[in-house]
C-alpha cells in the first residue's frame, strides 16, 4: 500500500513542474491540505515521494516562489524547509532542464560532454582535491561541478572530496569547513571525504620504496641553483649518491633536525627531458611546523605531484579530471604510478575558467584579504563562491553557467556579463519590486489634488502575484530624487509611477542652499529643495517621457545603504610579468544612502529584490532597531561588473 502511494505521488510530482502559476496553484493547494497533519507525504519517514515532489518544486522558480512565501501555503512551506534541512536533496536545473540536458549530452556546440573518457565500462570514480588554504573560488567551482557531473550524473559512479592538506604553513580548519559548506550550497554531495594526511604513512613508505629502488634521491641544492640546473638540463651533484646516504638524509628530514630542513627528496626521472615537469621533480620536503590535523607527528610532507597519483591509486580513483595547467605534468603523474607499481588512473584535462579583470591565484587573493583591500574572503568583489553568492549569484545560475561551459580544453577569457545574465533569468521572475529615493538632496513635494492619505495593496511583482503584496501609501506629501526634479520644466506633465500623471507647477531652491552656494544659484545649478505638482490622473501615461519613482512621507521610511561594486583590477588580463598590485582598482565600491518604502522593513538577509529604476539587490543586512538596511547591487549582464 505504501509503495503504491509513493508511486502515485511520484507521478503527481509532474504537476509542480509547469512554469505557469495558474497550472500549479491547484496541485500546491492539494499538497498543503494533504500535509495538514503530516510530517511526510507518505508514512512516518522520508520516502522518494518527499524527495521527488521537493525536487520538482525547487526546480521550478514559480513553484518555489509560491512555497517559500510564508502565510499562503503554511503546511507545504513547513514540510519543504524540513526536507531541505534534513535531507539536502540535490536539485536538477528544472527551469531549463531540457536545454541543459541537451548540452550535457553533447547535442549543442556548447558544453559537449561526450569527451570519450576511457575505461568507463569498469566504473567511474572521480575526486575533487582542494587545498584547505583558502575559500573556493569560481575556478574551483567548475572543477567540483564537472567531477560531480561525471561521477554522479553521466556515469552513476562515485565522487571523493579529498583535502590536499600537505602544506601545514597555509592550511586551516576554517578553510576546510568553508569548502564543505560551499559544496553543499552548490548541490554537490561527495560520497566520501578524505584527507591526504590520512595516507602520510603510506606516502612515506612509498618514498622509501622509491629511494631503495633507485628512483628517488635526496638533494640539498639551494633553490636558485636548483631552478637554474633544471632550466639548463644539468644533473644535481647528489643525483647518484648512494641509497644509504639518501635514506639517511630522509631520516634526518623525518626527524625535523636543522640538517634535515636543508634537504628534500627528488624523483629520478630524466634531467634531459624536453618536458620540464620530468626533470627530477621534488616529491618530499621537510617542514617542522605543526599540521592542523596531525600536529607534530610528521616533519616531512609530500608534494602534490607525488601525493596525488599515489592517493588516487589507493582510493580507487579511475579518472583524474583537472585543468589544462597540468598538461605537462600528466606524463609525470603516469611515471609515478608505474614507478611504484600502482593501479592505473586516467588523466583528462579541461580548460580553467578565466574572467576579465579577475585573478584566481590563491596567493593573490590571500594578499588582497590580508592587506585589507576587501572585507574578507566572502567580500562581494571576490571571485570566491562565497563572494559571488554574497553579491547575489544564485546556486542554480552558477550551476547552469559552469555546466554549460562543458569540459572543453579551449581556454577563453570570459566576461562576467554572461554569468550575471544567466543569473538574472532566475531572479527576475521572483524578485519583489520596491522603491527607494536618494537621501542626498531629496526633494520635498506637495501634490495638490491628492486625496486624503490612504494605503492600497499592490502586487510586489506585476507579472507574478505569487511573490506577494506590498503596501503603497498615497498622500499629498511625497519625496522625489533630485536628478528627476532637476530635469522638470514648469508646466510639464510627468508620470508618478504606479499612481498617475501630474503637472509641474513650480520648483524652488531653499535660502540655506542658496547661501551655501551663491555661484550655483546664479548658474541655476543649486539643488531643488521643494516642488509643487498638480495631480492629473486623467492624463495619458503613454504620452509622458518622464516616469519617476516617489515615496509618500506619511509612512515609516526605512533608511537603506545601497552598494555598487566594480572590478578589483583595472586591466582585463594580467600577464606573467605584471605586478598585480599596480593594477588594483583604487575605487571598487560606491555607497548611496536612500530612504525606502515601509515594506523594506520586512525583508530578511539574503532576500533578493529590485528597487524600481535602481536595479536588483541582495539584502546583506536587514533593517533592525532603526539601523539602516544594507543592500548589494546584483549585476544583470549589462554593465559587465
Amino acid at each position: 500500500m505504501a509503495a503504491a502511494h509513493i508511486a502515485e505521488w511520484q507521478k503527481r510530482a509532474e504537476a509542480f513542474k509547469p512554469l505557469n502559476l495558474k497550472q500549479i496553484e491547484g496541485p500546491i493547494a492539494e499538497l498543503d491540505a494533504h500535509l495538514t497533519l503530516r510530517s511526510y507525504i507518505v508514512g512516518y519517514a522520508v520516502t522518494d515521494a518527499d524527495l521527488d515532489v521537493w525536487k520538482a518544486i525547487r526546480g521550478n522558480r514559480i513553484a518555489h516562489s509560491s512555497v517559500i512565501k510564508q502565510g499562503t501555503y503554511i503546511n507545504v512551506s513547513r514540510w519543504f524547509n524540513f526536507i531541505e534541512e534534513s535531507e539536502r536533496p540535490v536539485v536538477e536545473l528544472a527551469s531549463r532542464g531540457k536545454e541543459m540536458a541537451k548540452k550535457a549530452e553533447g547535442k549543442s556546440d556548447q558544453g559537449n560532454y561526450d569527451i570519450g573518457l576511457q575505461g568507463t565500462e569498469k566504473g567511474v570514480v572521480t575526486r575533487f582535491p582542494p587545498e584547505p588554504s583558502g575559500y573556493l573560488h569560481i575556478g574551483h567551482a567548475k572543477a567540483a561541478l564537472l567531477n560531480d557531473y561525471f561521477a554522479h550524473k553521466k556515469y552513476q559512479g562515485k565522487l571523493i572530496l579529498r583535502f590536499d592538506d600537505t602544506n601545514p604553513t597555509n592550511e586551516k580548519q576554517e578553510f576546510e569547513d568553508s569548502i564543505v559548506k560551499d559544496l553543499e550550497l552548490m548541490g554537490i554531495k561527495p560520497d566520501q571525504v578524505t584527507h591526504t594526511s590520512d595516507y602520510f604513512q603510506e606516502l612515506y613508505d612509498a618514498a622509501v620504496k622509491m629511494i631503495k629502488s633507485g628512483k628517488a634521491y635526496a638533494d640539498n641544492t639551494p633553490q636558485d641553483i636548483l631552478r637554474d640546473e633544471r632550466m639548463k638540463l644539468i644533473d644535481s651533484k647528489h643525483r647518484n649518491d648512494s641509497i644509504e646516504d639518501n635514506l639517511a638524509h630522509f631520516e634526518e628530514m623525518k626527524a625535523g633536525t636543522e640538517e634535515g630542513t636543508t634537504w628534500f627528496i627528488r624523483a629520478k626521472i630524466n634531467m634531459q627531458d624536453p618536458n620540464g615537469a620530468m626533470r627530477d621533480p621534488v616529491i618530499y620536503r621537510c617542514s617542522p611546523q605543526a599540521h592542523h590535523r596531525t600536529g607534530d607527528a610528521w616533519k616531512i610532507y609530500p608534494t602534490y605531484d607525488f601525493a596525488c597519483p599515489v592517493v588516487d591509486a589507493l582510493e580507487g580513483v579511475t579518472h583524474a579530471l583537472r585543468t589544462t595547467e597540468y598538461n605537462d605534468r600528466d606524463a609525470q603523474f603516469q611515471w609515478m604510478l608505474k614507478a611504484m607499481d600502482l593501479r592505473h588512473v586516467y588523466n583528462w584535462n579541461f580548460a580553467r575558467m578565466a574572467f576579465v579583470r579577475t585573478f584566481l591565484s590563491k596567493r593573490k587573493l590571500t594578499k588582497v584579504v590580508e592587506n585589507g583591500g576587501v572585507w574578507g574572503w566572502d567580500d562581494p568583489r571576490m571571485p570566491t563562491v562565497r563572494g559571488i553568492r554574497r553579491r547575489g549569484m544564485t546556486v542554480p545560475a552558477l550551476q547552469e553557467f559552469i555546466l554549460s561551459q562543458g569540459p572543453s580544453k579551449s581556454i577563453t577569457l570570459m566576461d562576467w556579463t554572461k554569468i550575471w545574465a544567466t543569473n538574472k533569468k532566475y531572479i527576475d521572475p521572483i524578485a519583489g519590486r520596491y522603491t527607494a529615493i536618494d537621501t542626498k538632496d531629496k526633494v520635498t513635494v506637495t501634490v495638490t489634488g491628492a486625496p486624503a492619505t490612504h494605503t492600497d495593496l499592490k502586487d510586489l511583482h506585476a507579472k507574478n502575484p505569487a511573490v506577494g503584496q506590498k503596501k503603497v501609501v498615497f498622500s499629498k506629501n511625497i519625496i522625489l530624487d533630485q536628478t528627476d526634479v532637476a530635469s522638470f520644466e514648469e508646466g510639464e506633465e510627468i508620470t508618478l509611477m504606479n499612481w498617475g500623471n501630474a503637472i509641474v507647477k513650480s520648483k524652488s531652491t531653499s535660502v540655506v542652499d542658496a547661501l551655501k552656494s551663491p555661484l550655483a544659484t546664479l548658474s541655476g545649478n543649486a539643488p531643488i529643495s521643494s516642488l509643487e505638482l498638480e495631480l492629473h490622473l486623467q492624463g495619458d501615461v503613454k504620452k509622458t517621457s518622464k516616469k519617476v519613482t516617489w515615496l509618500s512621507t506619511d509612512q515609516e521610511l526605512i533608511p537603506v545603504k545601497l552598494y555598487e561594486f566594480d572590478y578589483l583590477l583595472t586591466k582585463d588580463k594580467l600577464e606573467e610579468e605584471d605586478e598585480f598590485e599596480k593594477f588594483l582598482n583604487p575605487t571598487t565600491s560606491t555607497l548611496t544612502e536612500c530612504l525606502a518604502d515601509c515594506n523594506v522593513a520586512d525583508l530578511k538577509e539574503d532576500d533578493i529584490m529590485q528597487f524600481d529604476r535602481k536595479g536588483f539587490f541582495r539584502v546583506d543586512k536587514a533593517f533592525k532597531n532603526g539601523e539602516a538596511a544594507v543592500f548589494f547591487q546584483i549585476p544583470t549582464g549589462k554593465a559587465g561588473k
